[in-house]
């Protein structure tokens, strides 16, 4: 019983080590939109997209550009509009 328990908590403390060291990412369009993404995509080149590390800002002189844009699942902002990949 007590080895079941210590496997339990090891368990349990590998995956909340795990969920606190997940990675994410800022995607930023051409037309000043931003928006977080919890896994990393492969955006097609065409699309003209910049992925940032989580940990990004746009410069003081860039901010009248940019404006955040959240959005669950896999896509991305045209035109003010959410496009699903």
């Amino acid at each position: 019983m007590k080895l079941a328990t210590t496997a339990a908590l090891l368990g349990a403390s590998m995956l909340a080590f795990t969920a606190t060291t997940a990675s994410a990412d800022i995607v930023c369009n051409g037309d000043g939109d931003c928006w977080h993404v919890k896994e990393r995509h492969k955006y097609s080149p065409d699309l003209h997209l910049q992925v940032h590390p989580d940990s990004w800002k746009w410069r003081e002189s860039e901010a009248a550009h940019h404006r955040w844009r959240e959005h669950e699942g896999h896509g991305y902002w045209r035109g003010g509009v959410w496009v699903d990949l």
